[in-house]
């Protein structure tokens, strides 16, 4: 009888230890939808110290889930000639098609008609209608009064799909709230800045001295991202029995996340890889994030200062509103804003989230320093796309009046999609004191004048550096 119970424990135990299956729509870096990102998790309830009361909300989110732009749809359909020549060229050589997938003979691009792209998709409006709805419900007080433009400021890039991005978040935020339509929604304002002078929201398009910095370092990426190429390249021309090139390979990835992300589709183009490749691809992806728009430079957060300047103002504004006891619906109680990956992966590094190591990283960020490649799988790494940056990734910083506390009375709270984030320069915590958030996060980047950071002098722009072990294209995301 013992040992009959000791095998049943030995099965039991070895089936609740094995791994949840792989799931590919998590690991399609910033081509992530938001909610395969966050698993399913949505925590409607945000830990604050009792007497602790909400005052004011700034957002800063990217679009929602979007089309495949003009040119990412002209290589989807030169893939579909080039798998065409590719399966007539195994043919003429004699070689049999069996170990080819079925889909892929006579694949055509889904996109193929096409000649707009890059609008966001009836599934992005919806993340962003949905993110509405829950904001409302997180911050009950602070969304009570009635809509003013002057009260809650929604601000958007120019291009469309952010625009359209604020549009449906404000749909789902003031829902019920107007006489329009049997839904009653309402009419709001949302501003946009030029395309050539939004400093706050389009930093990235308006450095020279980034740009000149991206134009020379996107060659280097690319290096980087050849031997893994190269290698599942040969995997799959030996499982498929078809001449793959690197470029193949990197537009397969590409539709491998249009048609996961978009589609709801896995078992194509995805399903040409291995999870353990798929985990390298995304790697690369990752990494070309790091040292384009992360931490690889600090170029790349340091010109996103004016945003983190004007969130801190509006926040001092916040504070002196509350002290003066102004009325209820003469200040503003919300800040938000919707932009492209460009914007939120540098406001994210400035606030100094998703760092490598204990401290060290921050320490080396608060110097202006660049930091190590994100390492390699199968080693687990903290700096992955798919979480900084999904589609409708956001950072909400919830300033707080804690009146009861005897050392500071407002408070600064970062959630990061949705959900508390420790941050590293207030020791830790995802609580912290307006006073330690200004002194600790925000002063050391202060000393950078947008137009003398940007200003090209001469100096070549600095260089990522190499990964520590063996050390998409120009569209905005």
């Amino acid at each position: 009888m013992a040992i009959i119970f000791l095998i049943f424990l030995f099965l039991f135990t070895n089936l609740g230890a094995e791994e949840l299956p792989f799931g590919v729509k998590q690991h399609l870096s910033t081509v992530t939808r938001y909610g395969a990102a966050k698993g399913g998790r949505n925590r409607n309830y945000i830990p604050a110290p009792a007497g602790c009361v909400p005052i004011h909300l700034n957002l800063v989110a990217r679009h929602g889930t979007r089309a495949p732009t003009k040119k990412r749809i002209r290589e989807l359909n030169n893939l579909e000639n080039q798998l065409e020549m590719l399966l007539r060229a195994a043919v003429g050589n004699g070689l049999s098609l069996h170990k080819v997938p079925s889909w892929l003979k006579g694949w055509k691009s889904p996109w193929r008609e096409k000649v707009t792209g890059g609008e966001l998709i009836p599934e992005g409006e919806k993340e962003l209608y949905d993110l509405g709805i829950r904001t409302r419900k997180l911050f009950t007080d602070l969304f009570s009064d009635d809509y003013h433009p002057d009260v809650y400021t929604i601000r958007a890039t120019q291009i469309p799909r952010a625009s359209a991005s604020a549009v449906a978040f404000g749909m789902g935020l003031f829902s019920g709230r107007g006489s329009l339509g049997s839904d009653r929604h309402r009419a709001f304002s949302v501003v946009s800045e030029s395309r050539a002078s939004d400093t706050m929201l389009r930093f990235f398009d308006c450095c020279q001295r980034y740009e000149d910095y991206r134009k020379n370092q996107e060659p280097e990426v690319d290096k980087l991202k050849e031997p893994v190429l190269d290698d599942i390249t040969k995997s799959l021309t030996e499982r498929y029995g078809l001449n793959f090139t690197r470029q193949h390979i990197s537009s397969l990835w590409f539709l491998c996340k249009q048609e996961a992300s978009l589609l709801d589709i896995t078992d194509q183009a995805c399903g040409l890889f291995s999870p353990s490749e798929v985990a390298l691809l995304e790697w690369t992806d990752d990494m070309e994030v790091f040292i384009l728009k992360g931490y690889g430079n600090s170029l790349n957060y340091k010109m996103g200062v004016p945003l983190l300047q004007d969130i801190v103002q509006s926040m001092e504004k916040a504070i002196t509103a509350k002290e003066e006891k102004q009325v209820p619906g003469s200040y503003e109680k919300a800040r938000l804003r919707f932009a492209h990956a460009e914007t939120v992966l540098p406001f994210t590094c400035l606030l100094g989230l998703f760092l490598e190591g204990e401290g060290h990283g921050f320490r080396q960020i608060q110097r202006e320093q660049s930091l190590q490649l994100p390492p390699r799988p199968p080693a687990t790494r903290i700096w992955k796309g798919s979480v900084v940056a999904p589609f409708a990734g956001n950072n909400m910083l919830v300033l707080y009046s804690c009146p009861a506390n005897s050392s500071d009375e407002y408070f600064v709270q970062v959630l990061h999609n949705e959900e508390p984030i420790a941050m590293p320069g207030c020791d830790g915590s995802d609580f912290c004191s307006f006073k330690m958030f200004k002194d600790k996060i925000v002063a050391p980047h202060l000393e950078h004048d947008f137009n003398t950071l940007c200003t090209v002098n001469g100096e070549e722009p600095m260089l990522a550096p190499k990964s520590s072990a063996d050390a998409e294209s120009r569209f905005y995301m």
